[in-house]
């Protein structure tokens, strides 16, 4: 018997975003700046969390709302965003949004940059506010 999956929700901090699994759309959610002092600790629960999860996924959607991120965060996201790729070559239904503000053109840079390392359906769009 598979043992159940295990809740993800990380309360945001400072230095580290929000993490939270909506069972019922299926949406990884991460919103807020991302640059604790050690990326590959904070990022390797989602990571492991992830991994578990499309072993047993028929679909995730990635909403991503960070204006920044420091350099190992980059990092651990291309980790996550490998994995989703991943998924999307043996079938798992897999979609990134990334939301970022107009205002700051480096959001949207940095946003582009991950579009560009991954081939999996990745929206980028403005955030409302």
């Amino acid at each position: 018997m598979v043992p159940p999956l295990q809740p993800l929700d990380i309360a945001q901090t400072r230095t580290t975003p929000r993490v939270v699994f909506a069972q019922e759309t299926r949406t990884l959610i991460m919103q807020g700046e991302s640059y604790p002092e050690n990326s590959f600790q904070f990022f390797g629960r989602i990571l492991a969390w992830t991994e578990d999860y499309l072993t047993r996924a028929d679909g995730i959607t990635l909403s991503v709302d960070i204006p920044y991120m420091n350099s190992s965060s980059t990092k651990c996201m291309l980790d996550l965003l490998d994995r989703l790729a991943d998924a999307h070559v043996r079938g798992i239904p897999v979609r990134v949004v990334w939301t970022y503000d107009p205002k700051n053109p480096r959001a949207l840079d940095l946003a582009k940059d991950f579009e560009e390392e991954v081939t999996l359906p990745f929206d980028i769009v403005p955030s409302r506010g």
